[in-house]
């Protein structure tokens, strides 16, 4: 056995080399014939002797159907990028950086001075990122990035990707090597030529694949990974992004040749202008570049912000525009009877993704782009950063079949109400869509927060159990869930109980869960603190509320107009009676010399370490009031991951912006 055991450690070593030249390298030094005769050589020593070593390339072809991914934690975190969308934001960061280093020589004047930044920009890669773990050169877990910290494990689905080795020359210490695992668009095409359902674009077919519970199915999809940086390292270190890219090399991972290193920005940028031009050409998706500051002491320096590390930064590429053929316009009914229209369009692609459908904001919106009599015409459309795309207008002046604008709801038939540029459907509790839409709005987490209720939960009980009003939620009983699918005792009993805390609910979730037009959690918030008692909002008049702070004359109107309808004080004071109360928090009192007291402050994007609504009350128990809008009023704006129109409305306006949530933390904590 031991001589068996020996030539399959041989084979595995041939064979393994091999596949590193030929998938890795791209670059064959032996003929398939000579290839399978080694690799059906390995096949039989396995079969014949039941033993199969862990790093032999027979693993990759993919095993049994699995029961479902099991989470796995990182060693270290993988981090999101900061995001620059022009040249003006990469300039931004650069003077980041290069203040950040100047202030460090200057407080440590007893180390060596961290050198003037240089810099490398690599390829964005448009598939999902990989993180592999090697203990002692094998390969022992593969990971997506999942929220950062805790991934699936997908190492049977990550084995059938041919270029990435089982095993690795270091076998010193335990390393984690982030990647992204990508389809190539050659490998597209050819797959879709003879399968019996052709995959719509690369990056859902890779990122699909991976997390297939079948790695048979993986396998089949030829996937390929490139690797760009070592996350966790123990055994190793680096002193610069090269050094770390050649132990990549030299440890058999795919790394893109595209790899362009500088010492001065305005040749990053130049770079970057040039890059966007050409990546049409690659055979495989991009959605940008990543720009990385290349000395390692410097990353170290400069350190994280609680979201991204602030030595690297992703560049995206503009907003990508095509043209289609405008096939139909369906509208479509919002929870607050808002009818909006859905273009379809003809399928194309559009940054890395088929696109069907495509915004079409009201009425208005449809004249104003001069769509009117647009079906079966060629249309302009945009999608910009994952955002659903747009169209942009005509793109000739061949004139085509009329939208017809309804007259009726298109799901209950009541006649439409037009109010601007929108139109409306008024029958509340008899039409489908937005009473389905209500009432989940009406149970979601800033809401009522009633734990297990979904959309899903939301149709069932309209359907069987006639469910037309949130206070009809409040008159369930057990009987009523345990017949309905899907509910046993367990997820009955569950509902039920979180039906009854959110009894509990305080006044401005119980606002912002009826779904006052035109309003939102801020605006809520600000009229509990405010009137402190359901009933005297519930009779405030327009003049009393456009004296207070960011409530204009429409939204005024909306909340009179809206606890005015007979439905929806009947609706409330039914809740009332079956035990809602409504009342607002307890007044705490606030400081009156914090850094926020008496300040303006706009809370937006996500936070990781406390919800939004949570900052808020830490903000208003410093004396802050914090509003739901920027204005040059506006003295704070606090920007979390993802943060959007209002982050850039605050840099037009010179809004003093505070993007690290650690130093929001310390200034609460102040």
């Amino acid at each position: 056995m031991e001589a068996v055991l020996h030539r399959m450690e041989e084979l595995i070593t041939l064979l393994n080399q091999y596949n590193y030249h030929y998938y890795t390298l791209d670059n064959p030094i032996i003929s398939d014939q000579e290839y399978n005769a080694l690799y059906d050589e390995l096949t039989a020593l396995e079969t014949e002797h039941s033993v199969v070593l862990p790093h032999s390339p027979t693993t990759r072809v993919g095993g049994e159907l699995l029961a479902g991914f099991e989470p796995h934690r990182h060693l270290a975190r993988l981090w999101s990028l900061d995001k620059a969308q022009n040249i003006e934001s990469l300039e931004a960061w650069n003077q980041r950086v290069r203040k950040a280093v100047a202030d460090y020589n200057a407080k440590h004047p007893d180390e060596e001075p961290l050198p003037d930044p240089t810099y490398v920009v690599e390829l964005k890669f448009d598939g999902l990122t990989l993180n592999l773990t090697y203990r002692d050169g094998e390969l022992v877990q593969a990971a997506t990035r999942g929220n950062g910290t805790v991934g699936e494990g997908i190492l049977a689905q990550v084995k059938t990707i041919r270029s990435i080795p089982l095993r690795i020359p270091f076998d010193n210490g335990t390393i984690e090597v982030q990647g992204e695992g990508i389809m190539h668009l050659s490998v597209l095409e050819a797959y879709n030529q003879t399968a019996a359902e052709p995959l719509k674009n690369a990056r859902n077919a890779a990122a699909g694949a991976l997390r297939n519970l079948n790695p048979r199915a993986t396998a089949e999809r030829k996937l390929s990974a490139f690797f760009y940086h070592v996350g966790y390292a123990d055994g190793v270190s680096f002193g610069s992004h090269q050094e770390m890219v050649q132990f990549l090399r030299n440890n058999q991972f795919k790394v893109n040749p595209y790899l362009v290193y500088f010492s001065d920005i305005h040749e990053v940028q130049a770079e970057l202008e040039q890059l966007a031009l050409n990546r049409a050409e690659l055979d495989f998706l991009i959605d940008g570049a990543v720009v990385k500051v290349t000395d390692v002491r410097t990353r170290d320096a400069l350190g994280y912000t609680d979201k991204f590390p602030r030595w690297a930064i992703a560049y995206k590429f503009e907003a990508e525009e095509t043209t289609t053929i405008l096939e139909s316009v369906n509208w479509e009914v919002g929870r607050t009877g808002k009818i909006t229209p859905v273009a379809r369009v003809q399928p194309v692609e559009l940054a890395g993704v088929t696109v069907q459908n495509c915004t079409l904001n009201n009425r208005g919106d449809i004249e104003r782009k001069n769509l009117k009599h647009a079906l079966g015409t060629r249309v302009f459309i945009r999608r910009s950063n994952d955002v659903i795309p747009e169209i942009l207008g005509k793109a000739d002046e061949e004139i085509g079949e009329e939208i017809p604008f309804p007259d009726t709801c298109p799901s209950c038939g009541t006649p439409l109400e037009e109010r601007g540029a929108h139109l409306f459907c008024n029958n509340k509790l008899a039409c489908r869509p937005q009473t389905v839409g209500r009432i989940t709005h009406f149970a979601s987490r800033d809401a009522m927060d009633i734990d297990t209720f979904s959309i899903m939960t939301a149709e069932q009980l309209y359907a069987e159990r006639e469910v037309r009003d949130p206070a009809d939620l409040y008159e369930l009983s057990f009987d009523d869930l345990i017949g309905l699918e899907r509910f046993g005792e367990k997820k009955a009993n569950k509902l039920l109980a979180a039906i009854e805390t959110s009894k509990e609910r305080e006044l401005a979730s119980f606002l912002y869960a009826l779904g006052i037009p035109n309003t939102g959690k801020a605006t809520t918030r600000m009229l509990a603190d405010h009137y402190r008692q359901l009933d005297a909002i519930m009779s405030a008049t327009a003049e009393e509320l456009v004296e207070l702070p960011d409530i204009g004359a429409i939204v005024a109107e909306s909340i009179v107009t809206f606890f005015a309808d007979p439905v929806i004080r009947e609706s409330i004071e039914r809740m009332r009676r079956l035990g809602v109360k409504a009342e607002a928090e307890q007044r705490v009192e606030a400081r009156e010399d914090s850094i926020f007291s008496g300040k303006t402050v706009v809370l937006t994007g996500t936070l990781q370490q406390m919800t939004r609504d949570e900052a808020a009350k830490r903000l208003e128990t410093l004396g802050a009031k914090v509003s739901g809008s920027v204005s040059k009023k506006t003295d704070f704006v606090i920007a979390g991951e993802s943060a959007g129109s209002k982050l850039v409305k605050a840099r037009d306006l010179g809004v003093t912006v505070i993007e690290d949530e650690d130093q929001f933390i310390a200034m609460l904590n102040q």
